[in-house]
């Protein structure tokens, strides 16, 4: 039976884990190299994921079968200059083996929940444009585009190679 839960300490090994593998699947995608750079968090995960586990303004939540943590999801609360708050979704990330049976789901409406309990005016969230499924997955999910950032890599071509943005 899957699930979503808040994580504990005990969860911040098996988080970086899934997060390395979420890296790895979005560099190889068009504008992971970017995000990589600018979006991703940073080495060591274990360090950057306990400190998010312990902060009020963010909830780290693990999506699980059958008690496995299979994925994870990061939504990070941000004051406006309003004073209104506006959740983000840092990381939402389930293994490919574990998709498409309601892990994803389980772990937005956790972060839905969160959201509201903390009187958040909107969700936002990050999809790169040669992910679809993500693209998918937050559009059925209620949350539209309200930006299009734009990029043109000013690297060497022979820079590039491999690296697609």
């Amino acid at each position: 039976m899957e699930g979503a839960r808040p994580a504990a300490a005990r969860d911040v090994a098996r988080v970086a884990e899934l997060a390395r593998l979420m890296r790895a699947e979005l560099l190889a995608m068009k504008g992971g190299a970017m995000w990589v750079e600018r979006e991703a968090r940073s080495e060591p995960y274990e360090t950057a994921y306990a400190a998010l586990i312990a902060d009020d303004d963010a909830h780290v939540v693990v999506g699980t079968i059958d008690e496995a943590v299979v994925g994870y999801a990061v939504v990070v609360v941000e004051r406006l200059r309003s004073g209104e708050r506006l959740g983000r979704i840092t990381d939402l990330f389930v293994e490919p083996g574990a998709r498409a049976v309601g892990v994803g789901e389980g772990l937005k409406d956790a972060l839905v929940a969160y959201c509201e309990d903390r009187r958040c005016i909107g969700i936002d969230a990050l999809a790169l444009p040669g992910h679809r499924a993500a693209k998918n997955f937050f559009e059925e999910s209620g949350l539209t585009a309200r930006a299009l950032i734009m990029h043109r890599s000013l690297r060497p071509a022979a820079d590039e190679e491999g690296v697609q943005e």
